[in-house]
């Protein structure tokens, strides 16, 4: 097993979909079991999209008791809740609205406020419903190109000693502002999955979970649980630049 995680290699973007619905049911049930809730940081792109329709869809639907799911987001545009861009408007959209979930159980991050506020707001709201430092049961995360994951960038993503839980972090490429847990916050999980499909993933994949340790340049080199899992779900055009694969 690399260090960085276990690879598990797909046929195609679809098949990944499914096993990342799978993998966040079978988490959420182990969670309810052992904890007698689930409490999962949901991630934003396409693959994520794919996977919380299925959840929305028979069998998977039925396979958790919602009102024990509580639902938190890894990062969100600083945007309107209701603004195509936004990460909360997609899970609701895909499967939030589709699943009987009380709406008290989602703790969206309000990117309509100023960032710096939203950033202090979330941690304050995990820091209080965890009763001290907030161990999710899951954070599901993707890959940027450019090697970021949630909204840590290159250039600017810090190292896990870093106290704070949720920042506030510039999207250089989008010329907007987003909020983001930390690295500190993901490496707390008890379960870190990340979703990555794509021939345009390869270089980054394989940077991350191959290469020299580079944080600076490869944020998602952060993502390392200190007492948990972490599982790479990735299609065969992800990792087309892999030397060593398991599938």
């Amino acid at each position: 097993m690399n260090e960085r995680g276990d690879l598990l290699v797909y046929a195609d973007a679809g098949a990944v979909a499914q096993a990342l619905a799978d993998y966040f049911v079978a988490t959420g049930q182990r969670a309810i079991a052992e904890r007698g809730r689930f409490s999962v940081a949901l991630s934003g792109g396409n693959t994520p999209r794919a996977a919380y329709e299925l959840l929305a869809a028979d069998p998977l639907r039925e396979s958790l008791p919602w009102s024990n799911v509580f639902i938190y987001f890894g990062d969100e545009r600083c945007v309107p809740p209701d603004d195509e861009r936004s990460n909360y408007r997609m899970a609701r959209e895909a499967f939030l609205d589709a699943v009987p979930i009380p709406s008290t159980n989602v703790a969206r991050m309000r990117g309509e406020i100023d960032p710096g506020l939203a950033a202090n707001e979330y941690a304050s709201i995990l820091r209080a419903e965890f009763g001290g430092m907030p161990r999710l049961d899951l954070v599901m995360l993707g890959l940027g190109e450019d090697g970021h994951t949630a909204s840590l960038f290159p250039g600017i993503a810090q190292e896990p000693e870093e106290d704070s839980l949720v920042e506030a972090a510039y999207a250089q490429s989008q010329a907007m502002w987003r909020v983001t847990v930390t690295p500190k916050l993901i490496n707390a999980a008890h379960r870190v999955v990340f979703a990555v499909e794509g021939a345009a993933k390869a270089r980054a994949l394989a940077a991350v979970y191959e290469g020299p340790r580079d944080p600076l340049t490869y944020p998602a080199q952060l993502v390392q649980p200190s007492s948990g899992e972490l599982t790479w779900l990735v299609d065969e055009a992800a990792a087309n630049l892999l030397r060593s694969r398991s599938s």
